[in-house]
C-alpha cells in the first residue's frame, strides 16, 4: 500500500400494531337494537415530514458506544495484501465522494466485501444537524432535508454534532419500502401523525451506499437507485404522502462477472471501474493465509498490530480531502484526456468528467497540488473502462486498450 500512495446494516422490518377489533356481544336488554349502535368515529391525521428521532443526546451517545463495544470486529483496511488497484479506488472515493462511486467485480473469494467494509474505520468525520434523519449538512442547502431547511429559512440556530461517515449495506433481499421508506403506521395509529419512516436511501444521504453482488439485485431496486443517483434526491409516493429528500451518496458495488452482467444504465452511473484477480504469487497467498489466521484467532490483537497504519493513512485521508480544492489541473491535460475520450468512442462526457476529478483527488493523496500526467495514467482505465461499446471479436482487455491510446496520445 505505500509503495501505491507514494511514500450492518441488515434491512428491519418495521412492525405495524394493528387495533384489535371491538368484540361486542349484544345482552339482553329491553332497548331497541338501534340505541345499541355505536357512534361513527373519525380520524383527523395531522401530517409531519418525518418520524421524529429521540433526541436525548446522552442516551444516544451510550447507545453508540454499547453498539461499537458490541459490534464485530472489522478487518483492518492496511491489512489487505495485494488488490491495489481496488483499495485506491475506494480510496479516491472518499477523498472526493463526487468522482461517483466504484464498481468492484472479479473472482469470488478475493476479498472484495472484506476490503469494502474495512474502509470504515478510514472514513473521515462529517458536520451534520443534530436529530435529523437525512444527515444534512448545516452549511450546504442541497444536502438538506425539507424540515431543515424550513428551520434555517426561520432564522432558527441549527445544533450541530460531528460524526463519522456512515456505510449503509444494501441486502438483495430489502424491500422497496425499506429502501426508500414509507409511512410510519404505528405513529399514525397510535398518535393520530401521518409521518414518513425514512429508508435506507436517506441514511445514506452523504455517506456510501453498498451493494454485494450488485449484479443480482432486482430490476425495482436497480431503478430506484439509477433514479436516485441521477438526481441526488429520493422521492417517495405513499398513501397521501409526498416527500422528497436528498440521497448524495456514494455508490459501491461488487459482484462476479460469471453471476451475470449489470444493466448498462447502472454500470454507468459507477465513477470508476475496478477488476479483481485472484493473487497467483505463492507467498502472497501464504501471507493472506496467515494474516487471515491471526484475525480469527485475536480479532482484537491484530488490529491492535495495525493502529500506526490506520492512522498514518486516516490522517493522509484527512489532508487530501482539505487540499483538493487547491489542487490545479494543465489545461493542456484536460484537452488529451477529452482526446483519449473521444478516440475511444466513449459515449457522453461523465468519463472525460470522472477521470480529471479522480487525477485531483491522486494528486491530493499524494500530497501534490498540481496533476501530472502518471497521475492520470493511473486513474484513466478505471474511468474509462466499463464505458467502452462492447466488441465481441474484440481480443485485447478493454483496459489494455485505453492504456495504448493513452499514450498514443499523451506522447
Amino acid at each position: 500500500m505505500a509503495a501505491l500512495l507514494g511514500s450492518s446494516t441488515s434491512p428491519s422490518l418495521f412492525s405495524s400494531r394493528i387495533p384489535s377489533l371491538l368484540n361486542f356481544t349484544p345482552h339482553q336488554s329491553t332497548l331497541p337494537f338501534r340505541d345499541l349502535r355505536l357512534p361513527k368515529q373519525t380520524h383527523r391525521l395531522r401530517v409531519s415530514n418525518v418520524a421524529a428521532p429521540a433526541a436525548d443526546k446522552a442516551a444516544a451517545a451510550e447507545k453508540l458506544a454499547r453498539a461499537k463495544a458490541s459490534q464485530r470486529p472489522v478487518y483492518p483496511f492496511s491489512a489487505i495484501v495485494g488488490q491495489d488497484e481496488m483499495k485506491l479506488c475506494l480510496l479516491l472515493n472518499v477523498i472526493d465522494p463526487k468522482i461517483g462511486g466504484v464498481m468492484i467485480m472479479g473472482d469470488r473469494g478475493t476479498g472484495k466485501s472484506t476490503t469494502v467494509r474495512s474502509l470504515v474505520d478510514l472514513l473521515p468525520e462529517i458536520r451534520v444537524v443534530a436529530g435529523d434523519s437525512f444527515n444534512s449538512d448545516p452549511s450546504d442547502p442541497e444536502t438538506m432535508g425539507s424540515d431543515v431547511r424550513d428551520r434555517l429559512s426561520r432564522g432558527e440556530d441549527l445544533p450541530v454534532v460531528t460524526t463519522k461517515i456512515t456505510m449503509v449495506d444494501l441486502p438483495l433481499g430489502a424491500t422497496e419500502d425499506r429502501v426508500c421508506g414509507t409511512i410510519d403506521i404505528e405513529k399514525a395509529l397510535t398518535d393520530g401523525v401521518k409521518a414518513f419512516e425514512p429508508g435506507l436511501l436517506a441514511k445514506a444521504n452523504r455517506g456510501i451506499l453498498y451493494v454485494d453482488e450488485v449484479n443480482l439485485l432486482d430490476d425495482h431496486l436497480v431503478d430506484v437507485l439509477l433514479d436516485s443517483a441521477a438526481s441526488g434526491w429520493n422521492t417517495v409516493e405513499r398513501e397521501g404522502i409526498s416527500i422528497s429528500h436528498p440521497a448524495r451518496f456514494i455508490l459501491i458495488g461488487s459482484g462476479n462477472p460469471e453471476e451475470g452482467e449489470l444493466r448498462p444504465q447502472l454500470l454507468d452511473r459507477f465513477g470508476m471501474h475496478a477488476q479483481v484477480g485472484t493473487v497467483r504469487d505463492a507467498e502472497l497467498r501464504v501471507k493472506i493465509v496467515e494474516e487471515r489466521a491471526r484475525f480469527d484467532h485475536d480479532p482484537k490483537g491484530f488490529r491492535k498490530s495495525y493502529n500506526v497504519e490506520q492512522e498514518r493513512l486516516q490522517s493522509q485521508i484527512t489532508a487530501a480531502r482539505e487540499s483538493l480544492s487547491a489542487v490545479e489541473i494543465d489545461h493542456d491535460l484536460r484537452v488529451k484526456i477529452s482526446k483519449v475520450c473521444a478516440e475511444l468512442n466513449v459515449d457522453g462526457l461523465r468519463g472525460d468528467i470522472v477521470t480529471n476529478r479522480a487525477a485531483k483527488a491522486l494528486a491530493a493523496l499524494k500530497g501534490r497540488e498540481r496533476v501530472s500526467a502518471e497521475d492520470i495514467a493511473t486513474v484513466i482505465p478505471n474511468c474509462l473502462r466499463h464505458r467502452l461499446r462492447k466488441d465481441p471479436l474484440e481480443s485485447i482487455d478493454s483496459g489494455l486498450l485505453i492504456t495504448e491510446k493513452f499514450y498514443e496520445v499523451f506522447s
